[in-house]
């Protein structure tokens, strides 16, 4: 058992500039356990997440994106109707279908409810100018837009990561050619190779063997191309600029000290201290690959028709702005929501995970 020790409290000696030790109370029991409790173990990605968690702004993002992705993956199976499918009654085009209002039915429908007792389903955003379910084309539409962003995300944060990490890690004179070539990139007119591959692929590339790149159409496959040739180099700038400061610590030396490779000093010792930078990069470069990806559908340079997203949807609906002006008011709210969420939440990433902004 232990022992307690009654230890006496030691005097103040003359002429000494030490504090009275007799001036001080003992702790009590009851504060020495109070000393003993401990804060919860955590590691940088839980603290992130319970800052971003806290954030408002970053939930009502989260809340948003959340919506989106569910109303895309599910609404498709709900509705009966496809983005491509002209409404018929009985087998017979319903020619008067065309530019309804939102929860509105045509003559020809409504004959043939009255006569069968059948429902049909609302056309809840009404119809397009030829007769096509305008609500399951704007979802249809926000997919196409939504996975263009996402995916050319990752491909300009997976070869920027590459790029800016070889570079940034070696250094020297092979940093300074690596470094110049971004600045050649940085120079080309990305609408313009984009004009010049559409019109090359249009007539060389053929897609009927990839339905999927078909559907798409050479318009979207040289957007990707672009993505993957130019819109990386931000993302390589900001990964050498990490890495050029990282890699001059103390474990790094330590781990070539050990004889550990090139590679595996990149990816066990500095990318992971670059995490928080690449998270809150590829965030925010989702938001301008959606943008873009919009405008260039907004003026022709998208997807193959009949395949909507919310650029072309836009298109089509400013010719009869006037006569049908909710039809441009759904892309756009679209538009709107899907970019300011993610900015917003790349926003709260970078407050959340940014070691320079802790309070």
């Amino acid at each position: 058992m232990a022992q307690n020790y009654d230890i006496p409290t030691p005097k103040k000696l003359a002429l000494s500039l030490q504090l009275d030790p007799a001036k001080f109370e003992r702790a009590t029991d009851e504060e020495k356990r109070q000393q003993d409790v401990m804060a919860e173990s955590t590691t940088f990605f839980k603290d992130g997440m319970r800052r971003l968690l806290r954030n408002p702004l970053a939930i009502i993002s989260i809340s948003i994106l959340l919506i989106v992705i569910l109303s895309m993956a599910i609404i498709p199976s709900v509705v009966p109707y496809s983005y491509e499918q002209i409404i018929t009654v009985n087998g017979k085009r319903d020619k008067k279908a065309a530019n309804m209002k939102p929860m509105q039915y045509s003559e020809m429908e409504q004959q043939y409810m009255e006569e069968t007792g059948e429902k049909l389903f609302p056309h809840i955003l009404g119809t397009d100018e030829l007769g096509r379910d305008y609500f399951i084309r704007v979802i249809y539409g926000t997919r196409v837009s939504f996975l263009v962003g996402v995916f050319a995300a990752l491909m300009v944060m997976v070869i920027g990561i590459i790029y800016g990490s070889i570079s940034g890690y070696l250094g020297g004179r092979v940093d300074l050619i690596m470094m110049r070539i971004v600045d050649i990139i940085y120079s080309l007119p990305d609408l313009l190779i984009i004009i010049l591959l559409a019109v090359v692929f249009k007539e060389t590339l053929d897609l009927s063997k990839v339905p999927a790149l078909q559907k798409l159409g050479p318009n979207m496959v040289s957007m990707f191309i672009v993505f993957g040739l130019l819109y990386w180099v931000g993302m390589a700038r900001l990964v050498r600029g990490q890495i050029l400061t990282i890699k001059e610590n103390e474990y790094v030396l330590a781990a070539k000290a050990i004889g550990a490779k090139s590679g595996h000093i990149i990816r066990k010792h500095i990318l992971p201290n670059c995490i928080s930078v690449i998270i809150i990069s590829t965030a925010q470069q989702i938001p301008s690959a959606i943008f873009t990806e919009s405008y260039l559908s907004f003026i022709g340079l998208g997807v193959a028709l009949p395949m909507p997203s919310l650029g072309s949807l836009a298109n089509t609906a400013r010719s009869g702005m006037q006569s049908y002006p909710w039809k441009l008011v759904f892309p756009a709210v679209m538009i709107v929501l899907i970019v300011l969420a993610f900015n917003l939440l790349g926003d709260a990433l970078r407050d959340a995970f940014d070691p320079k902004l802790k309070k």
